[in-house]
């Protein structure tokens, strides 16, 4: 029969394995590397994910592998041509040398104000050679290309590789800005003045012309019309002169007819004339003919 003392010896000695197991054992995560220290100096880089043994008095800094983001407040650069710009980029990394990125910055805090720093020079040095028009518009992906070389050359003695470099705005000040939209609005502004000049000069000149030809049209119209007119009078006047010639009589009667038809209006019959007019001739004889007067007696 065992004694008591030997199954307390036996439950520590059990329980000094366990501690001394879990305390060699340890766990890396498929997004991580682990730094394996000895009394604070690295012995050991494990990289590949799963179980993995150490001694016991050994300690282990986990390091991210995943890429990283770095946002970096936005700041003033002076461009070749003089002109201020307020940039406002980032970039992203990731650590490809855990060893060398422990012994130079630590931690992940620490290189992002050794990386905001590297950057801001990178955005100085390069932006500072090419004119604002070259940074906003015509070779903004090549600048940041080369933005993003040398901010991984230097970042490289950190164990740190820059995957991209961005810049997000790339714009004048604001006091800049409105300078620049009062400018531009002022030229639209001369130019919309402008183009209303020219249009209502145009319309001017659209409506002269419209009114010119409209003076000859009529002109002509009225020409051709009177032309027309005379050929009609000098036809009437030709068959009136025929028909005279053909009756003489009848024609006098048809031009008095016609003399009535005009003269007599409906209301309006009044005429300040002497009944034995000529005029009158048809309505005191039918022939036409004046009465033939009684000669007066001896």
């Amino acid at each position: 029969m065992r004694s008591p003392v030997t199954g307390i010896v036996a439950l520590l000695a059990a329980l000094l394995v366990v501690i001394v197991a879990y305390m060699s054992l340890f766990t890396v995560q498929q997004t991580e590397q682990t730094i394996v220290l000895q009394f604070g100096a690295p012995v050991d880089v494990v990289t590949d994910p799963g179980l993995h043994f150490k001694a016991p008095w050994n300690s282990v800094i986990n390091v991210d592998k995943r890429i990283l983001d770095l946002e970096n407040p936005s700041q003033e650069v002076i461009a070749s041509d003089q002109k201020r710009l307020v940039v406002d980029a980032f970039a992203r990394y990731r650590i490809k040398d855990a060893l060398r990125f422990y012994q130079s910055v630590g931690s992940i805090q620490a290189a992002n104000l050794q990386l905001t720093s590297l950057l801001n020079a990178a955005l100085r040095r390069v932006l500072g050679e090419v004119s604002f028009i070259t940074v906003v518009r015509d070779e903004r992906e090549k600048l940041m290309g080369r933005i993003r070389e040398q901010l991984d050359r230097e970042a490289g003695g950190y164990g740190i590789e820059v995957v991209d470099v961005r810049i997000r705005r790339a714009d004048l000040p604001e006091q800049n800005s409105q300078a620049v939209y009062d400018r531009m609005k002022s030229e639209r502004q001369r130019e919309a003045a402008e183009f209303r000049a020219q249009g209502g000069q145009r319309a001017q000149e659209t409506r002269s012309k419209a009114d010119r030809d409209v003076t000859v049209i009529i002109a002509e119209a009225n020409s051709t019309a009177e032309q027309t007119r005379g050929v009609g009078d000098a036809e009437r006047n030709r068959l009136f002169a025929e028909a005279y010639g053909k009756d003489a009589d009848f024609f006098a009667f048809y031009r008095s007819m016609t003399a009535y038809e005009n003269g007599l209006k409906k209301d309006d019959t009044r005429y300040l004339l002497r009944p034995d007019s000529d005029f009158f001739r048809y309505f005191s004889n039918p022939s036409g003919k004046p009465a033939t007067e009684t000669p007066a007696k001896p």
